[in-house]
Protein backbone atom coordinates (compact mmCIF):
# COMPACT_ATOMS: atom_id res chain seq x y z
CA UNK A 1 0.00 0.00 0.00
CA UNK A 2 2.86 2.42 0.89
CA UNK A 3 4.51 1.77 -2.49
CA UNK A 4 1.33 2.75 -4.33
CA UNK A 5 0.98 5.89 -2.20
CA UNK A 6 4.60 6.88 -2.92
CA UNK A 7 4.07 6.29 -6.64
CA UNK A 8 0.97 8.43 -6.45
CA UNK A 9 2.87 11.27 -4.79
CA UNK A 10 5.61 11.16 -7.44
CA UNK A 11 2.99 11.15 -10.20
CA UNK A 12 1.26 14.13 -8.61
CA UNK A 13 4.58 16.03 -8.41
CA UNK A 14 5.30 15.34 -12.06
CA UNK A 15 1.83 16.54 -13.05
CA UNK A 16 2.35 19.66 -10.92
CA UNK A 17 5.71 20.41 -12.54
CA UNK A 18 4.30 19.94 -16.03
CA UNK A 19 1.41 22.25 -15.19
CA UNK A 20 3.74 24.95 -13.84
CA UNK A 21 6.56 24.71 -16.37
CA UNK A 22 6.87 23.80 -20.04
CA UNK A 23 8.78 20.66 -20.95
CA UNK A 24 11.72 22.68 -22.42
CA UNK A 25 11.98 24.59 -19.11
CA UNK A 26 11.98 21.35 -17.13
CA UNK A 27 14.62 19.89 -19.45
CA UNK A 28 16.81 23.01 -19.12
CA UNK A 29 16.49 22.95 -15.33
CA UNK A 30 17.40 19.26 -15.28
CA UNK A 31 20.48 19.86 -17.42
CA UNK A 32 21.54 22.79 -15.22
CA UNK A 33 21.20 20.61 -12.13
CA UNK A 34 23.29 17.90 -13.78
CA UNK A 35 25.96 20.49 -14.64
CA UNK A 36 26.01 21.86 -11.08
CA UNK A 37 26.29 18.32 -9.67
CA UNK A 38 29.22 17.64 -12.01
CA UNK A 39 30.99 20.80 -10.79
CA UNK A 40 30.40 19.80 -7.16
CA UNK A 41 31.80 16.34 -7.89
CA UNK A 42 34.93 17.76 -9.51
CA UNK A 43 35.42 20.18 -6.60
CA UNK A 44 35.05 17.34 -4.11
CA UNK A 45 37.58 15.22 -5.99
CA UNK A 46 40.03 18.14 -6.14
CA UNK A 47 39.69 18.67 -2.38
CA UNK A 48 40.32 14.97 -1.75
CA UNK A 49 43.44 15.16 -3.94
CA UNK A 50 44.71 18.23 -2.08
CA UNK A 51 44.07 16.55 1.25
CA UNK A 52 46.01 13.47 0.15
CA UNK A 53 48.88 15.67 -1.04
CA UNK A 54 48.93 17.55 2.25
CA UNK A 55 48.97 14.32 4.24
CA UNK A 56 51.88 13.10 2.12
CA UNK A 57 53.77 16.34 2.78
CA UNK A 58 53.14 16.11 6.51
CA UNK A 59 54.43 12.53 6.62
CA UNK A 60 57.48 13.49 4.57
CA UNK A 61 58.38 16.33 6.93
CA UNK A 62 57.89 14.05 9.92
CA UNK A 63 60.31 11.56 8.35
CA UNK A 64 62.89 14.32 7.90
CA UNK A 65 62.49 15.34 11.55
CA UNK A 66 62.78 11.71 12.67
CA UNK A 67 65.97 11.29 10.66
CA UNK A 68 67.70 13.95 12.75
CA UNK A 69 65.76 13.75 16.02
CA UNK A 70 64.20 10.30 16.49
CA UNK A 71 63.62 11.01 20.19
CA UNK A 72 61.16 13.84 19.49
CA UNK A 73 57.59 12.98 20.48
CA UNK A 74 55.36 12.11 17.52
CA UNK A 75 52.82 14.73 18.62
CA UNK A 76 55.47 17.46 18.42
CA UNK A 77 56.70 16.20 15.06
CA UNK A 78 53.12 16.50 13.80
CA UNK A 79 52.73 20.06 15.13
CA UNK A 80 56.03 21.18 13.64
CA UNK A 81 55.26 19.55 10.30
CA UNK A 82 51.85 21.25 10.18
CA UNK A 83 53.46 24.62 10.94
CA UNK A 84 56.03 24.20 8.18
CA UNK A 85 53.24 23.44 5.70
CA UNK A 86 51.33 26.49 6.94
CA UNK A 87 54.38 28.75 6.53
CA UNK A 88 55.03 27.46 3.01
CA UNK A 89 51.48 28.45 2.11
CA UNK A 90 51.59 31.79 3.88
CA UNK A 91 54.84 33.01 2.32
CA UNK A 92 55.33 33.20 -1.44
CA UNK A 93 59.12 32.98 -1.28
CA UNK A 94 59.42 29.90 0.92
CA UNK A 95 58.67 26.26 0.23
CA UNK A 96 58.65 23.20 2.46
CA UNK A 97 62.05 21.89 1.37
CA UNK A 98 63.75 25.27 1.81
CA UNK A 99 62.32 25.66 5.32
CA UNK A 100 63.35 22.12 6.27
CA UNK A 101 66.85 22.63 4.86
CA UNK A 102 67.27 25.86 6.81
CA UNK A 103 66.06 24.30 10.06
CA UNK A 104 68.26 21.23 9.56
CA UNK A 105 71.39 23.34 9.19
CA UNK A 106 70.49 26.02 11.71
CA UNK A 107 69.81 23.42 14.41
CA UNK A 108 73.15 21.70 13.65
CA UNK A 109 71.16 18.76 12.24
CA UNK A 110 69.53 18.11 15.63
CA UNK A 111 66.02 19.52 15.15
CA UNK A 112 66.05 20.24 18.90
CA UNK A 113 63.65 23.13 19.68
CA UNK A 114 65.80 24.43 22.57
CA UNK A 115 69.15 24.40 20.77
CA UNK A 116 71.21 27.53 21.47
CA UNK A 117 74.29 28.76 19.66
CA UNK A 118 77.44 30.16 21.33
CA UNK A 119 76.41 33.66 20.21
CA UNK A 120 72.89 33.35 21.67
CA UNK A 121 70.71 32.37 18.70
CA UNK A 122 67.81 30.22 19.89
CA UNK A 123 65.62 27.44 18.57
CA UNK A 124 65.04 25.54 15.36
CA UNK A 125 65.66 28.57 13.15
CA UNK A 126 68.29 30.11 15.44
CA UNK A 127 66.61 33.47 15.92
CA UNK A 128 68.67 36.05 17.81
CA UNK A 129 66.73 37.65 20.70
CA UNK A 130 67.12 41.19 19.32
CA UNK A 131 65.80 40.02 15.95
CA UNK A 132 63.03 38.08 17.69
CA UNK A 133 61.96 41.21 19.58
CA UNK A 134 61.54 43.11 16.30
CA UNK A 135 59.77 40.23 14.54
CA UNK A 136 57.44 39.57 17.48
CA UNK A 137 56.39 43.23 17.47
CA UNK A 138 55.62 42.97 13.75
CA UNK A 139 53.58 39.82 14.34
CA UNK A 140 51.72 41.28 17.32
CA UNK A 141 53.17 38.77 19.78
CA UNK A 142 53.91 39.54 23.40
CA UNK A 143 57.67 39.39 23.69
CA UNK A 144 59.85 37.44 26.04
CA UNK A 145 63.07 35.71 24.94
CA UNK A 146 61.68 32.37 26.15
CA UNK A 147 59.11 32.33 23.34
CA UNK A 148 61.94 31.49 20.95
CA UNK A 149 62.13 28.07 22.61
CA UNK A 150 58.58 27.36 21.48
CA UNK A 151 59.21 25.58 18.16
CA UNK A 152 55.97 26.82 16.60
CA UNK A 153 56.64 30.49 17.39
CA UNK A 154 60.30 30.06 16.43
CA UNK A 155 59.32 28.71 13.01
CA UNK A 156 56.75 31.49 12.55
CA UNK A 157 59.25 34.25 13.34
CA UNK A 158 62.11 32.62 11.47
CA UNK A 159 60.02 32.14 8.34
CA UNK A 160 58.68 35.68 8.61
CA UNK A 161 62.24 37.00 8.53
CA UNK A 162 63.62 34.53 5.97
CA UNK A 163 60.76 35.18 3.54
CA UNK A 164 61.45 38.92 3.57
CA UNK A 165 65.16 38.35 2.96
CA UNK A 166 64.58 35.88 0.12
CA UNK A 167 62.08 38.32 -1.39
CA UNK A 168 64.78 41.01 -1.43
CA UNK A 169 67.88 39.02 -2.32
CA UNK A 170 66.84 35.66 -3.78
CA UNK A 171 67.40 32.28 -2.14
CA UNK A 172 71.18 32.37 -1.86
CA UNK A 173 71.26 36.09 -1.09
CA UNK A 174 68.52 35.61 1.47
CA UNK A 175 70.60 32.94 3.18
CA UNK A 176 73.61 35.26 3.17
CA UNK A 177 71.48 37.91 4.87
CA UNK A 178 69.93 35.44 7.34
CA UNK A 179 73.39 34.35 8.45
CA UNK A 180 75.48 37.48 8.14
CA UNK A 181 73.04 40.36 7.85
CA UNK A 182 71.46 42.26 4.93
CA UNK A 183 74.54 44.45 4.44
CA UNK A 184 76.71 41.42 3.76
CA UNK A 185 74.14 40.06 1.29
CA UNK A 186 74.02 43.35 -0.61
CA UNK A 187 77.83 43.53 -0.85
CA UNK A 188 78.03 39.91 -1.97
CA UNK A 189 75.45 40.37 -4.71
CA UNK A 190 77.04 43.65 -5.82
CA UNK A 191 80.37 41.80 -6.08
CA UNK A 192 78.78 39.21 -8.40
CA UNK A 193 78.71 36.63 -5.56
CA UNK A 194 82.43 36.85 -4.87
CA UNK A 195 82.81 34.71 -1.75
CA UNK A 196 85.73 36.82 -0.52
CA UNK A 197 83.10 39.38 0.46
CA UNK A 198 81.39 36.90 2.81
CA UNK A 199 82.26 35.93 6.34
CA UNK A 200 83.98 32.56 6.43
CA UNK A 201 80.97 31.00 8.19
CA UNK A 202 78.60 32.34 5.54
CA UNK A 203 80.77 30.94 2.74
CA UNK A 204 80.04 27.49 4.20
CA UNK A 205 76.48 28.29 5.28
CA UNK A 206 74.95 29.03 1.87
CA UNK A 207 76.10 25.91 -0.02
CA UNK A 208 75.36 23.70 2.99
CA UNK A 209 71.71 24.73 3.05
CA UNK A 210 71.36 24.67 -0.71
CA UNK A 211 72.78 21.13 -0.73
CA UNK A 212 70.18 20.04 1.84
CA UNK A 213 67.50 21.87 -0.13
CA UNK A 214 68.35 20.00 -3.33
CA UNK A 215 68.57 16.73 -1.39
CA UNK A 216 65.09 17.14 0.07
CA UNK A 217 63.69 18.12 -3.31
CA UNK A 218 65.25 15.04 -4.92
CA UNK A 219 63.77 12.82 -2.18
CA UNK A 220 60.33 14.21 -3.00
CA UNK A 221 60.58 12.69 -6.48
CA UNK A 222 61.51 9.20 -5.25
Amino acid sequence: MMVFRAAGVVTSLIILLVSLFSLPEIDAAFKQTQSELAVLHRTHQAMLTLDRQQQQELRRIQRIIHRYNPAMADSLKSRIAAEIVAMSRKYDHLDIDFICATITHESAQTWRPTVKSPVGAIGLMQVMPQTGLFLAAQAGLEWHPSILKDPIINIQLGCQYLNELVKRYGKDGGLAAYNGGPGQARRWLAANRNNNVLFEETQFYIPSIMKLYNQFRAERRL
